[in-house]
């Protein structure tokens, strides 16, 4: 699958199969994550790819529409030092983020992103250190419509270029 390709068909997936990804999709996915580009290459970011379906329904609880995480073979979460001290960081963890969805899709599995709403609760749950921060997480997994992974992209689903693209000034 051509870059261009994975960019024009990915579709967000929150519904799973109750079937694992096999231990190379798994570090596929992570390992395009850590390849990402970063911020004077600092790669400022800690991966934790939870599996335990005990561990991904404590976690779906710690955001308001993170429910699919319950429901996923995988999930990553992705830590940055403190997001407040450096904008970057955040910009970084998505890049990092945005890479992993596509080597997943890639790969014929689907994804979600998750918002943290309550991170000292996910702190509990996954144990990282203080230092460390969680504000979102992906849900992976091979898809519950499996029509998912080859639909046309629906018509009118994103905004005309040119409604957002104002060339050299507004």
């Amino acid at each position: 699958m051509q870059v261009s390709e994975a960019i024009r068909t990915k579709r967000a997936v929150r519904e799973f199969q109750d079937q694992s990804l096999p231990e190379e999709v798994v570090h596929a996915i992570l390992n395009a994550g850590r390849r990402s580009q970063s911020s004077k290459n600092s790669q400022a970011w800690q991966f934790i790819a939870i599996q335990d379906k005990e561990i991904l329904k404590a976690l779906s609880t710690c955001g308001e529409w993170a429910g699919h995480i319950a429901g996923a073979a995988l999930a990553i979460a992705i830590l940055t030092p403190d997001p407040t001290e450096k904008f970057q960081r955040l910009f970084d963890a998505g890049q990092a983020a945005a890479f992993m969805q596509l080597a997943a899709w890639e790969l014929g599995a689907g994804s979600c992103p998750a918002s943290i709403y309550e991170p000292e609760k996910a702190r509990e749950i996954l144990g990282f250190p203080a230092e460390w921060h969680l504000r979102f997480a992906l849900s992976f997994g091979y898809p519950l419509e499996t029509e998912k992974l080859t639909a046309t992209p629906k018509k009118g689903g994103r905004k005309p270029i040119d409604e957002m693209v104002h060339w050299d000034r507004w």
